[in-house]
């Protein structure tokens, strides 16, 4: 794993800060009804699994999946002159064809927007602005990283941006907390919303189209005065820096669309992401972590539902550093790792970065006492509890199940020119794909 990153150095020496977050035209559906908005969005595409592609596809032909997840009948991974993937080639090709038939339609003048997530369990509002946000010059650390990249999944989503000359789905950053924007936040939200819908979590989407020449240059003037931390799609992030260095000519290649919420009240909180270990037996995980952790067996609850709960109870005690294991009938956790699990962390790493969970984890159980390197196929990303038991049951191995980094964590990370383990962090909630798009050449 590479631990700093190459911005490390300027950053630290006292580069330059500050959000360049320019209005766009924007790309949306005709129709705005919530209903046919909540039928024709999605979901982020890395949080999609093969069969929720499918039933949103299903869901309706003009479903934002279906550019964002394109299904071809070309076998994986096999491209085309230029190094354009043939799903991407499709992909293109739909995009333009809904343009063409009037299913999606292009803004006339430039907006920012300001975006309300309300989650349906009652805890507070994430609010944020849609906007291009210039991509960070060398040397600058107006927009940092925290987490490592999969560099087949990066080229994935270069081709795609590629073909499409479309930001289809956002990137969301959480900015330093700026006394204006929140003003101006608070008075944009104000009236009836240019777009609204329900997701399948009950998580309420608002959006309100915002031209006023004065409140977005008063808006750009506070967010450029804020660094900030993506906080989800370094793998678009890198897709989109990537390309702007393959496009230099191209007229708004030089920006990627994001959501820009603050850091701290009115901004996202953190949910871990779990890991599951296929075709590996959990007493012979367990007999291999005993090298580095104290192994205790948990009881389990006499009801299979609740063991979710028990999981979750477990998990949000802060008293001391440890996983769960399980293989969805077993329960086990390790803790009091000893000094040869944390041997196998890099030395010359950050202390912010070495004191996460989730790097020892990795570094002391996956890589040290388990022998998995961090690829896709030795170990597999989980976004739920229930995800990751049923793929633990799925594939005949052992869900890895972990705490969540807090966003003081997270930014401590990024700030001290570090990297986390690939998909490290959840943060919620999430931008709904298909509500607004960035075409490039504006």
């Amino acid at each position: 794993m590479v631990v700093l990153s190459r911005s490390a150095d300027s950053h630290l020496s006292g580069a330059a800060t500050g959000l360049e977050v320019r209005p766009f035209r924007a790309l949306t559906y005709r129709q705005r009804e919530p209903e046919h908005l909540a039928r024709v969005s999605s979901p982020a595409y890395d949080l999609v699994t093969p069969a929720g592609r499918d039933r949103l596809a299903d869901a309706d032909p003009h479903n934002i999946v279906r550019l964002i997840l394109p299904r071809v009948d070309s076998p994986a991974g096999t491209s085309s002159g230029g190094g354009v993937l043939p799903s991407a080639q499709h992909a293109a090709v739909a995009l333009r064809q809904w343009e063409a038939e009037g299913v999606l339609d292009r803004d006339d003048s430039q907006a920012l927007w300001l975006y309300e997530l309300t989650p349906a369990d009652g805890a507070p509002a994430t609010l944020g602005w849609l906007g291009a946000v210039a991509l960070p010059t060398a040397g600058s650390a107006a927009v940092l990283p925290h987490e490592d990249t999969y560099a087949p999944a990066v080229e994935g989503r270069r081709a795609l941006l590629a073909a499409t000359e479309t930001d289809l789905e956002p990137i969301v950053l959480a900015h330093d907390p700026e006394p204006t924007v929140a003003r101006l936040t608070r008075t944009a939200r104000q009236g009836q919303p240019t777009l609204e819908l329900q997701d399948t979590d009950g998580v309420r989407h608002r959006l309100w189209r915002v031209t006023d020449p004065e409140v977005l240059t008063e808006l750009s003037r506070a967010l450029h005065r804020t660094g900030a931390v993506i906080a989800d799609g370094h793998h678009r992030f890198a897709a989109a820096v990537a390309h702007a260095r393959m496009e230099p000519d191209t007229v708004g290649a030089d920006a990627v669309l994001a959501l820009v919420t603050p850091m701290g009240p009115g901004g996202l909180r953190v949910d871990p992401i779990h890991r599951v270990v296929p075709d590996l037996a959990l007493a012979d995980a367990a007999a291999a972590a005993g090298r580095g952790f104290r192994v205790t067996e948990l009881p389990l609850p006499a009801q299979a539902a609740a063991l979710e709960v028990a999981v979750r109870e477990w998990l949000a005690a802060d008293d001391e550093v440890g996983f769960l294991i399980t293989d969805g009938s077993r329960l086990i956790a390790l803790t009091e790792p000893s000094t040869e699990a944390r041997s196998a962390v890099p030395h010359e790493a950050p202390s912010a970065w070495r004191g996460l969970d989730v790097v020892l984890a990795h570094h002391g159980l996956l890589a040290h006492l388990w022998s998995r390197s961090d690829d896709p196929a030795s170990v597999h990303i989980a976004h739920s509890i229930p995800e990751a038991l049923r793929t633990a049951r799925e594939r005949s191995g052992v869900a890895l199940l972990l705490r969540a980094p807090s966003p003081a964590d997270v930014a401590a990370v990024a700030r001290a020119g570090a990297r986390m383990p690939r998909k490290s962090t959840l943060f919620v909630p999430k931008p709904r794909t298909g509500l607004v798009m960035r075409p490039l050449g504006d």
